[in-house]
């Protein structure tokens, strides 16, 4: 039964058609621990026999002191972290390998990449192989169930809903599958790839999406720049991807209608932000808002139907504006309480402060400032003086809510000591009423904290 099945694979391997992009590795005969399969094979990759064909997986050794940390958990293989690679030949960008300790017992295994400083995605570990070998060495597998518990957990808090069909469907090591985001904006996926991997299995990828009942179109977004330290070629990546669906659609998130565009920021709409938004409008009634760096306006909007006063929304981007003026038509709203204003947040809020201006509310919600580690202590000068002009253009007694969406600054834990900074700055007193994050449809691997990206932080300004 076991030569059977194998055959079988092989067969729909040799099948396979040609592309730019190498096809996945051929999958295993089924086991029943790493180690047992690991040990009984010869080094190399396939190695024929009279009676059938074995797969060989290379493995990577880890240096000493560094097992513990991947055996917890953390699915990110270092260069760093690795000793030595057995087998012959070496492993290619997109090959299952064994990753093991120093004495060559396997702990897991993953997803090679010769280019990138993550060798090895680590995909699925020792004792969860032993203990449910149906995906053990096959990615295909995994992925499929993988993709599918992942709708299964959303289901299980409630979405998609009557009230909200935008939500992040896969959460990268969240859900366990390193750089493979998914957000859903009602029958539309789109699919945001930052490795190399998610590339090589596209085909799969797309046919689990597909095979979700609501889903109807997929929208395949690479992360060139990121893709491009995976060792991809971004021409490759850009002729390998022609849109096919449309570039904008509608959703509705909390009740309140949204016109997006797939040609906008990261996946088209911040579907991270959906709990701030609700709780924004719970206490919006009667006050004045300022929504700084308003996007498409999810802040303003929410105000607005939460009974605020006046709405003051502002952006650079034109193409950001022009839908957020479309969403307060969409959703019947007052144009007479809200406005839209095209300017620097910066040069806004120094204006609005020679002229004694305040609002009750200010919403501060920056692009990412800190992208990477080392530019963390430029990018908190820069999050220190936005909050200290949006502390004094906070009327006494009122709030703001300030944001960063950048990972360097919410992982260094350093961001309410930044908004400490810009008080003094600004010469006020603040107090936190509230900290948040990311909704719950953004899961986040504590043995990975690099995941956690978002801080929403209510403050009362005296």
């Amino acid at each position: 039964m076991q030569q059977q099945q194998l055959h079988a694979r092989l067969m729909k391997c040799l099948s396979c058609s040609h592309s730019h992009l190498p096809l996945p590795p051929p999958r295993p005969p089924p086991f029943y621990s790493l180690q047992r399969f690991a040990s009984s094979q010869p080094k190399g990759q396939w190695q024929e026999t009279e009676t059938k064909m074995e797969l060989c997986v290379a493995k990577v050794i880890l240096k000493k002191g560094k097992t513990q940390l991947f055996k917890d958990g953390s699915p990110m293989v270092y260069s760093g972290a690795i000793d030595r690679i057995i087998g012959r030949p070496p492993p290619k960008t997109g090959d299952i390998v064994l990753v093991a300790d120093g004495t060559e017992k396997p702990i897991g295994w993953g997803l090679y990449n010769s280019v990138s400083m993550f060798c090895v995605r680590l995909m699925q570990l020792e004792e969860e192989a032993t203990r449910d070998p149906s995906c053990a060495l096959d990615m295909e597998k995994l992925l499929e169930t993988r993709i599918n518990a992942a709708v299964e957990l959303r289901r299980g808090l409630g979405l998609p809903s009557a009230t909200t069909n935008a939500y992040r469907l896969v959460n990268s090591e969240g859900d366990r599958l390193s750089g493979l985001i998914v957000d859903v904006f009602g029958d539309l996926a789109v699919v945001a790839s930052s490795a190399a991997w998610v590339e090589t299995y596209k085909s799969k990828v797309k046919a689990c999406i597909s095979s979700i009942d609501e889903i109807n179109h997929i929208h395949w977004r690479p992360s060139v720049e990121i893709l491009k330290e995976e060792g991809m070629d971004a021409a490759d990546l850009k002729e390998l991807h022609p849109s096919t669906c449309p570039q904008r659609t509608k959703v509705i998130e909390n009740g309140i209608s949204y016109a997006i565009s797939l040609e906008g920021q990261k996946t088209g709409f911040y579907a991270d932000q959906r709990e701030n938004r609700m709780f924004l409008s719970t206490i919006s009634h009667g006050q004045r808002v300022l929504d700084v760096c308003c996007y498409s306006g999810g802040f303003a909007l929410n105000a607005a139907k939460g009974g605020a006063m006046s709405i003051t929304g502002v952006d650079t981007s034109l193409p950001a504006l022009e839908l957020a003026r479309e969403n307060i038509a969409l959703n019947n709203l007052d144009p007479e309480k809200t406005s839209f204003l095209r300017e620097d947040a910066t040069v806004f809020m120094k204006g609005a402060l020679s002229r004694n201006d305040s609002w009750d509310i200010v919403i501060l919600d920056p692009p990412k400032l800190a992208p990477r580690r080392k530019v963390l202590q430029s990018a908190s000068g820069m999050y220190r003086n936005l909050n200290s002009l949006a502390m004094k253009i906070t009327g006494r007694g009122g709030l703001l809510m300030s944001c960063s969406c950048s990972g360097a600054m919410t992982q260094s834990g350093t961001f309410l000591r930044t908004l400490q900074g810009a008080a003094s700055m600004a010469e006020r007193k603040i107090t936190v009423l509230r900290q948040s994050g990311a909704g719950c449809d953004h899961p986040i691997d504590p043995s990975y904290p690099e995941g956690a990206y978002l801080s929403n932080i209510l403050l009362r300004v005296l």
